[in-house]
């Protein structure tokens, strides 16, 4: 393992929570690798995914752009890869980046050769890669008031409304890319969350060579729960369940994975003392602290989540 002054660190995720979670990381570290969910069908990233045979870029490109240079350059790329089209044509709602993404993909085939090419005009510290070896859809079955329910794609699970029964990829059981197993064998700390934990969290425990390697590996682990419990989420997805029951599936899925640390939003937690047996029946520790942008807000404030990551990892801040 690496000294812990510059550890390394994985994060897993996706979308605007892996986002904040590189921002704040990359304060404490320069040593990231982003391990991004490939399995979105919506929007930009669906519309090109119809088009082309290539990994959805929209949360990668989030992931890129979080990790881009502190500086001039760094952040006007970063700014030109987030910059949507806005038009009555095919262009409307595309991110350049996203666009860029597709190009490379195109022309050379490769995806972590395109990923790296992007990251390298970014000048990125760290590394952003894809949750497996080939682009994915996620396919759950919900039960709703006794009515079971099954939906495929990405933006279909993250929105289902009642008890997730079961979660699986399409196809079943993709392959890593070994740099990634390599990232989680060599770390010294994983984050997993937050996210749409349907969509963007618990499928990184599908991927079974994923999995095994994250239940080997000698890291600690930080579970980052989200910001919201129940329906007040995000605009376009439904949370629908506590804190507790985020835990449960992890650990259902992922029943060897040790979780050394649980992260939560003070304004969220109904039943802390539940909260704080299970996380100790998993051996971990329970932190709760303020994260939000300001009160109500469904975002994560980088500043926040850099002093308590800090908290737990036990370094000072940097930057």
């Amino acid at each position: 393992m690496s000294s812990q002054v510059n550890p390394r660190v994985v994060c897993l995720g996706g979308g605007h929570g892996l986002a904040a979670t590189l921002a704040a990381v990359r304060k404490l570290t320069n040593e990231i690798t982003a391990i991004v969910t490939v399995a979105d069908n919506g929007g930009s990233s669906g519309r090109l995914r119809q088009e082309f045979p290539i990994f959805p870029p929209g949360d990668l490109r989030m992931a890129l752009a979080a990790l881009c240079a502190d500086d001039e350059w760094g952040r006007s790329w970063a700014d030109i890869l987030q910059y949507r089209f806005t038009s009555d044509g095919a262009l409307n709602g595309h991110p350049v980046g996203n666009l860029l993404l597709a190009a490379l993909w195109d022309r050379d085939e490769d995806p972590v050769v395109g990923l790296d090419r992007v990251a390298a005009l970014l000048k990125v510290v760290g590394r952003v890669l894809p949750m497996a070896a080939t682009p994915l859809d996620i396919e759950a079955t919900f039960e709703n008031a006794g009515v079971l329910q099954k939906v495929q794609g990405q933006v279909q699970v993250a929105t289902a409304a009642g008890k997730l029964r079961s979660l699986q990829l399409v196809p079943e059981n993709p392959s890593a890319l070994p740099v990634a197993l390599k990232a989680i064998e060599q770390a010294d700390w994983i984050t997993v969350g937050p996210g749409s934990w349907f969509s963007s969290v618990l499928p990184h425990l599908l991927v079974d060579e994923q999995r095994e390697a994250l239940s080997r590996s000698h890291a600690k682990r930080i579970i980052i729960l989200n910001l919201d419990s129940h329906s007040d989420a995000q605009a376009d997805e439904f949370a629908g369940n506590t804190p507790v029951e985020h835990l449960e599936m992890l650990h259902k899925y992922a029943p060897e994975m040790q979780i050394d640390h649980v992260l939560i939003d003070e304004a969220k937690i109904e039943d802390r003392q539940r909260l704080q047996l299970l996380v100790e029946s998993f051996g971990g520790a329970l932190h709760v602290a303020d994260l939000r942008q300001f009160p109500g807000s469904l975002h994560h404030d980088v500043k926040k989540l850099i002093f308590a990551l800090s908290h737990i990892m036990d370094k000072s801040l940097v930057g």
